[in-house]
Parts: structure tokens; sequence; C-alpha cells
């Protein structure tokens, strides 16, 4: 059916009409070209030329439909993958948190403790001190001691002696 289509609107369609003399006569170029027209067409059917363009046109496009699965599925893959950094990188936030939380918690503990040593090492230094300058006011009243002792023995042999002397003389 479709052939026939081809071949009347062909011959319908021809510049036949529009040329002078006899058509059908071989001086005639437009009987001519119509003719080279309708072989071509012929042979271009006869070859199966419209199968093949369809063959290769099907395979084009069932080419075309695979890479248009393909990309449908690397996206959903993209996508996926993408969901799965995103959520990392959610967790990963969440962990920092918690670590920054529990540094300052910590911080904060150590900081009062070192208060808590800091008012420990001072009153132990406070205490040190004080035995210090215990021992000092010992040392310096034990030493004024034997220092007066000294100066009373000297008084008193200078005292003795004097007296010793005096003794002496009468």
């Amino acid at each position: 059916m479709t052939r026939l289509f081809v071949i009347l609107f062909t011959v319908v369609a021809s510049p036949a009409l529009a040329a002078s003399g006899p058509f059908f006569s071989l001086y005639n170029t437009n009987f001519v070209v119509t003719i080279a027209f309708v072989c071509f067409v012929s042979v271009v059917l006869y070859l199966g030329v419209p199968k093949m363009l369809a063959k290769m046109l099907d395979a084009r496009a069932d080419s075309i439909r695979a890479d248009l699965e393909e990309a449908k599925s690397l996206r959903e893959e993209a996508k996926a993958l993408l969901a799965s950094y995103e959520k990392k990188q959610t967790e990963v936030q969440a962990q920092a948190d918690r670590i920054l939380e529990a540094a300052r918690v910590e911080a904060a503990a150590a900081a009062e403790q070192a208060k808590a040593d800091i008012v420990t090492s001072v009153a132990r230094r406070l205490v040190a001190a004080e035995e210090q300058i215990a021992s000092a006011e010992a040392s310096a009243v034990k030493e004024v001691r034997d220092q007066a002792i000294v100066v009373a023995v000297g008084a008193a042999r200078d005292i003795h002696r004097k007296s010793d002397d005096c003794c002496r003389w009468q």
C-alpha cells in the first residue's frame, strides 16, 4: 500500500505536466528524470534500505534508552551516596559536638581540681612557712640565749677576775 502511494505521488507530482511536447519520449528530460527517480526509489525499496534505516534508528534508540537507564541508575546511586554522606556528616557533627561538650566538662573539672590543688598547695606552703618562721624564731631565741650566756659568763669572769685582783691587793 505504501509503495502504491509512493508511486502515485511520484507520478502525480511530476514535472511532466509542465513540459511541452510528448511526455513519453526519451528526448523529454522530465520523462528521463522521472524514470530515473522511479528506478532509484524502486532499487532503494528492493534493497530494503528503509528497513535497514529503521533497524539502525531502532538500534540507536535502544542505545539511547540504555544510556538513559544507565544515567538514571547513576543518578539514583549518586543521590544515595549523597544522602549517605550527608547522614555521615550529621553524625560526625553530632560526635564533634559531643566531644566538644565532653572537653568543656573535662576542662571545667580540671579547672576545679586545679583550684583545689592550688588551695592545698598554698595551705601547705603556709604551714611550711609558719614552721620555717617558728624554726627561725627558735633558732634566733637560742642564739640570743647562747649569746646572753656567753656575755654573762664573760661578765662573770670579769667580775670574778676583778674580785680576785681586789682580794690579792689587800
